[in-house]
């Protein structure tokens, strides 16, 4: 009965990691527009503020993915954390914008690293659910990421200060930090026997860099789009729709989030051909929500682009975890990079194209890369069918 009190607990310490990420770039987001006026800024430079922090996001599973794979994941989640706290500290205690851009610069990091690792560590301490729980953990994401703008919302009309995201931020940090030093790295469940989905896969070794590369490709654009659209969607609905729904509206495509990847982890066989579906609706829906004039309408619109969206992540992931072999926290630190990247790069662009052309067009740039996504995505499911006919000649 104790240990699987312990194995519980564990599982939920990870839940609890990734669920206060998720609510750190929700809220950062949605405290995107405030901050600008903090500072003064242009909606271009809003968009390179938001980029520090994908910049990050980029630069940590470089760093660290192969390290975590190394050394004790529990410890590496330890020291994140401690950074992540710092962090926060730095932005709350300095009302500097270069402190503020080094601060979000390692908040990034931070989330990022902690994000990958702890599904990794998931992965590699529940063999036989770990494909299901993947889809639990990611909507944990989406669950910070919704209640965030929530809160935003009603402290700033409370009068309180935009800093309150990082007090927030910080007892989050602390309390993941208490819990996680007293775990310990190791499988929970055993192995064998195991008639879990994608079974038959987890006793090869195989790194298969090629299509996992394909999966970065549409990790890249997938967080390209969800983060161009939602650091601007608040911008959007103020300034072109004349709204001021925008903030609940980030909240809702955040929220149907959560139900989509719950549903990819019961249907984790169908995780290609979900993927593919969702390829398709997100571009289409993006350029209805690119046209409309009603505010109304394109609120209705993020229920069904966060329904997509939401179902990207743990769709890739269970892909990707019969090509990673034994080094799942350097496979999912690759996706993690793609994700930086696209992050960067997309949000940046959706800042200049927005301020130079209108928020309407640069949302239709952004639907326009999912070309990429869907050709990468036809490539490695045939890559998918190879490799399972045999998979130690790969």
């Amino acid at each position: 009965m104790e240990e699987k009190k312990k194995r519980d607990l564990f599982w939920l310490i990870l839940f609890f990691i990734v669920f206060i990420n998720g609510f750190e770039a929700g809220g950062y987001q949605a405290s995107l527009y405030t901050i600008g006026q903090n500072y003064d800024l242009s909606v271009t430079s809003m968009g390179l503020f938001a980029s520090a922090e994908l910049l990050a996001t980029m630069l940590a599973p470089l760093l660290l993915g192969s390290w975590a794979d190394r050394t004790s994941k529990i410890k590496s989640l330890s020291i994140l954390l401690g950074v992540q706290f710092i962090s926060s500290a730095l932005i709350i205690i300095f009302n500097v914008s270069g402190v503020f851009v080094t601060g979000v610069f390692f908040l990034g990091m931070t989330t990022s690293a902690l994000q990958f690792i702890s599904i990794a560590t998931l992965a590699d301490a529940y063999p036989l659910s770990g494909k299901k729980k993947i889809g639990y953990i990611t909507s944990m994401y989406a669950l910070g990421a919704l209640v965030a703008p929530l809160i935003v919302d009603r402290y700033l009309k409370a009068g309180m200060s935009w800093r309150t995201l990082f007090f927030l931020l910080e007892a989050g940090s602390a309390i993941s930090f208490l819990c996680i030093t007293r775990a310990t790295d190791g499988a929970r469940e055993n192995a064998s026997g195991s008639d879990d989905i994608g079974a038959g896969s987890a006793d090869t070794s195989v790194f298969k860099i090629g299509a996992i590369l394909l999966l970065c490709v549409i990790m890249c654009i997938y967080v390209g789009f969800e983060n161009g659209f939602s650091f601007f969607v608040d911008t959007t609905f103020t300034d072109v729709l004349k709204s001021d729904r925008g903030k609940i509206a980030l909240s809702v495509f955040w929220a149907v989030m959560i139900p989509s990847r719950i549903l990819v982890g019961y249907f984790a066989k169908r995780a290609k051909t979900i993927l593919l579906c969702a390829l398709v609706a997100i571009p289409a829906v993006t350029l209805i929500f690119s046209a409309t004039t009603d505010p109304t309408a394109a609120f209705l619109l993020c229920i069904p682009l966060g329904l997509a969206s939401g179902s990207i992540y743990p769709c890739v992931l269970n892909i990707m975890m019969p090509f990673a072999g034994k080094k799942t926290a350097t496979a999912t630190g690759m996706i993690t990079t793609a994700t930086g990247i696209g992050g960067v790069i997309f949000t940046a662009l959706t800042g200049f194209v927005g301020d130079r052309y209108g928020m309407r067009i640069a949302m239709s740039v952004l639907a326009a890369f999912y070309v990429l996504s869907l050709i990468s995505a036809i490539l490695v499911i045939r890559e998918e069918k190879n490799f399972f006919k045999n998979p130690l000649t790969q």
